[in-house]
C-alpha cells in the first residue's frame, strides 16, 4: 500500500499564500469589478507583496481566478483515461464537464458567484477560453491513445477543439446544462464509436 506523503511546511505555506491571494482577488473583484481592482490592492488585501503575487500567479489578475490551465489539462486526461469500462470517450468528457463550473448543480453559492462573474467579465471569459483551447493537443493525444487511432488524426484534433469550446459557447446560453447535453448529442453523431 502506498503512503500519501503529507505536504511539508513550505508547501503548506505556499498553498496558504495562493489561497489568500485568490480569495482576496475574488472578494475585491466582486466588490468593485475586475477592471477597477489592481494587483497592488489584491496583494495588500492578502497582506503580501506584489512580487509574491506574481511569483505565485505570473498570469496576473486573470490567473488569480482561473489558474494557469495545468489543472484543466490533467483533469481532462484523467477523465478520458479513467473512464468506466465500456464508457465512450465522449460520454466521459460529458460527465467531466457536467461536474464543473456553469454545468454543475452541486456547487456552493460562492463558487456560483465566481462562475457567473467569469462568464460576465469579457477579459476573464477570454482568458478561460484560452486556457481551455490550450489543452487541444494534449486532449487529442489522449483520445488517440485511448481509441487506438493515430496521433496525427485530424478528426481527433477537431473533436478536441469542439469539446474545448463548449464552456465558452454554453456560458452564453440561458440554460448551460441543457446546452451541454445538446452539444454532446451532436458530437456523438459526428464521432460515433469514440
Amino acid at each position: 500500500m502506498t503512503e500519501t506523503k503529507e505536504p511539508g511546511r513550505r508547501e503548506r505555506k505556499k498553498a496558504a499564500t495562493r489561497k489568500a491571494l485568490s480569495d482576496a482577488a475574488l472578494e475585491l473583484f466582486l466588490e468593485r469589478g475586475f477592471e477597477k481592482v489592481t494587483v497592488a490592492q489584491i496583494a495588500e488585501r492578502a497582506d503580501t507583496a506584489v512580487t509574491t503575487l506574481f511569483a505565485h500567479f505570473p498570469g496576473g489578475k486573470e490567473a488569480l481566478i482561473l489558474g494557469d490551465g495545468s489543472e484543466r489539462a490533467a483533469s481532462l486526461a484523467a477523465a478520458v483515461r479513467e473512464r468506466g469500462e465500456g464508457e465512450s470517450v465522449i460520454d466521459a468528457l460529458e460527465r467531466f464537464f457536467a461536474g464543473r463550473g456553469i454545468f454543475s448543480e452541486d456547487q456552493d453559492q460562492t463558487y456560483r458567484k465566481q462562475v457567473a462573474f467569469v462568464a460576465n467579465t469579457p477579459k476573464l471569459r477570454a482568458y478561460a477560453r484560452q486556457l481551455w483551447v490550450s489543452c487541444e493537443e494534449s486532449l487529442a493525444q489522449v483520445i488517440a491513445e485511448e481509441t487506438g487511432r493515430a496521433e496525427d488524426d485530424l478528426s481527433l484534433r477537431v473533436l478536441a477543439r469542439y469539446v474545448l469550446e463548449i464552456p465558452d459557447l454554453a456560458s452564453l446560453e440561458p440554460d448551460p446544462r441543457r446546452s451541454l447535453d445538446t452539444v454532446f448529442e451532436h458530437l456523438r453523431r459526428g464521432w460515433p464509436g469514440v
